[in-house]
């Protein structure tokens, strides 16, 4: 995953046009909920720009990417107080924020210093990120860096015009999307009203062992109880010259003896849906391992439950989601003191 970092003046375009958000100050009368579109004119990829600050707390802007990106923002509005850093981490996004200086990387201090910018003060010191499914939040690429300049200067027209019309953005089926066309050389933005339907369901192909799974169709249940989940960890990796993850961690506990049966750390490489197709095949090495069926398997995870949902027919135990999985988080929250400290 080589980087293709933007130019100077491509980064030049793009502070400016940040500074220039901030001048106008919409988060004083606009909400992350009031979201309109704006369409890249290079990609023909679509962004939903999202205006965060109006509890006056943290100054950002939000470009959620493609369809996936507008119906991720909407599972983290239901999810309210309920949301998880890994659901904010796993929606595509490019952000633009204002933080401390100590929130910023030596690469974007040496960058600001290389454009001839300065900046004193809390929340004065621009961000720019880009969020992947799986990644650690990083720097942004060319063509991200063009698309949110592009965002950004479309953003400052609607927040414009929003102010003066309240009618602009309404909830529903519809969105504003600012799409634009060449004229002689130069873009010329429009107003178009779009339908956004939801994204098609992944598609997962899942990997199996298909000798392993005859054999352990074979064993007798064991009566017992499994405690599962799959959860992401809170310290990012790195492989050289690479964009940092987070790895995930397929944590099997027994639910009688609180026994550790299975603890695998798993790299959403070369993509979070890879890792995904791996999970049932590691479940049925971990049960051949084990060397019987269990009677019952209770996992947390929606994806887990989904993944786990065709070995539940082919190897008979049931499969029961539940948030009640005590034993497993008492071993997750060692897991997790001996990450962070």
């Amino acid at each position: 995953m080589s980087e293709n970092q933007p130019t100077l003046e491509e980064w030049r375009r793009l502070y400016e046009a940040w500074g220039q958000f901030k001048e106008i100050a919409p988060w004083e009368w606009m909400d992350e909920t009031q979201i309109f579109g704006v369409q890249d004119p290079e990609s023909g990829q679509l962004g939903f720009v999202s205006v965060m600050g109006s509890l006056g707390e943290h100054y950002a802007i939000a470009l959620y990417l493609g369809r996936e990106g507008l119906y991720g923002f909407h599972a983290l509005e239901q999810a309210g107080p309920e949301m998880t850093p890994e659901q904010v981490l796993n929606v595509p996004q490019l952000q633009a924020s204002f933080e401390d200086r100590e929130m910023l990387h030596e690469r974007d201090r040496s960058l600001i210093k290389q454009l001839g910018l300065k900046f004193r003060g809390r929340q004065a010191w621009p961000l720019f990120r880009s969020y992947r499914p799986g990644f650690a939040p990083w720097f942004l690429e060319a063509a991200e860096a063009r698309f949110l300049t592009h965002a950004l200067a479309q953003a400052q027209e609607v927040a414009l015009r929003f102010r003066d019309n309240w009618t602009l953005l309404t909830r529903g089926s519809h969105y504003l999307v600012r799409v634009a066309r060449k004229e002689k050389g130069q873009l010329v933005w429009q107003d178009q009203s779009m339908t956004v339907p939801p994204p098609e369901p992944a598609s997962i192909q899942l990997r199996m062992d298909l000798d392993t799974l005859a054999a352990l169709r074979q064993q007798p249940h064991g009566g017992f109880t499994l405690e599962m989940d799959l959860f992401m960890l809170p310290s990012a990796f790195r492989d050289e010259g690479e964009r940092p993850y987070y790895a995930y961690s397929l944590l099997t506990v027994d639910k009688r003896s609180g026994m550790i049966l299975g603890q695998e750390l798993l790299p959403p490489l070369p993509s979070l849906l890879d890792m995904y197709s791996q999970i049932p095949l590691k479940v049925v090495y971990l049960l051949s391992q084990i060397g019987s069926r269990p009677k019952e398997i209770r996992v947390r995870s929606p994806i887990l439950y989904q993944l786990l949902a065709t070995l539940e027919k082919e190897l008979g135990f049931k499969l029961k989601s539940t948030n009640q999985l005590a034993l497993l988080d008492s071993v997750k929250e060692d897991l997790f003191r001996f990450l962070m400290r």
